[in-house]
């Protein structure tokens, strides 16, 4: 599904030049539910915008669905980007003047869906995360957890191949982290791939693989099994 091959990403100005990305590899395969840890300023970010095609990679490969996606043309960037992916971020980013259905309703709208196919969409994502009763509510009025589950709602309404998680339960106490965490755990049993960035390791040992990122390179890659028992395998890249 996705497949980053010796990938690179530098920062330039006039004096200085920063490696956000060193020879970067990795392969995520349709299905997998893949937590990508390390510390601040490793580039796990980086490595999630470049993903979701948010910023160019410097130097390398990367493919999505078979896809080579390096050199295209912004418009053809910002086709896959809407067909394919599906984002939630840290801070939830929904509009504050807008009820659930119309946040949810934004990028279906930039997609050209009809209203009566837009409507399907919303309603079926909002009764996914378990808010269909709240359809008419407005941010302020949910809890932060609430909140992110509308974000949740947005990107699913899109049917995306790919969903990309930048910290998504970094603005929440444990007990709403821990719910968001089911729900999306429930989202990839139903076959959505997803790629988790986190610092939080009890959400990561929740997931089936574990990329561990240092000074911008892949340290370790672990796969975390619970039947019959766990057992954890490393292998250095």
């Amino acid at each position: 599904m996705l497949k980053m091959n010796n990938l690179s990403k530098v920062y330039r100005t006039h004096l200085v030049e920063t490696h956000a990305l060193r020879e970067f590899s990795i392969e995520v395969t349709e299905g997998e539910f893949v937590a990508v840890t390390g510390p601040s300023g490793s580039g796990k970010t980086t490595f999630l915008n470049i993903a979701g095609l948010l910023e160019e990679h410097t130097k390398g490969s990367y493919q999505l669905d078979g896809i080579e996606l390096t050199g295209l043309s912004d418009r053809k960037r910002s086709q896959i980007r809407n067909e394919k992916l599906g984002f939630i971020f840290q801070g939830f980013n929904l509009i504050p003047d807008l009820n659930l259905f119309d946040n949810v309703d934004v990028p279906l709208r930039y997609r050209g869906f009809s209203a009566k196919d837009r409507k399907q969409r919303i309603e079926s994502a909002l009764e996914q995360v378990g808010l269909s009763s709240r359809i008419k509510h407005f941010p302020s009025e949910l809890s932060g957890g609430q909140q992110q589950r509308v974000a949740i709602a947005r990107a699913l309404a899109g049917e995306p191949r790919l969903l990309l998680a930048d910290e998504p339960t970094g603005n929440l106490d444990s007990t709403m982290a821990r719910g968001v965490m089911e729900l999306l755990e429930a989202i990839n049993q139903r076959g959505t791939t997803i790629i988790m960035v986190t610092h939080d390791p009890e959400l990561a040992a929740r997931t089936r693989r574990n990329v561990h990122v240092i000074d911008g390179q892949v340290n370790d890659l672990r796969t975390i099994f619970t039947e019959p028992q766990q057992s954890i395998e490393t292998t250095h890249a």
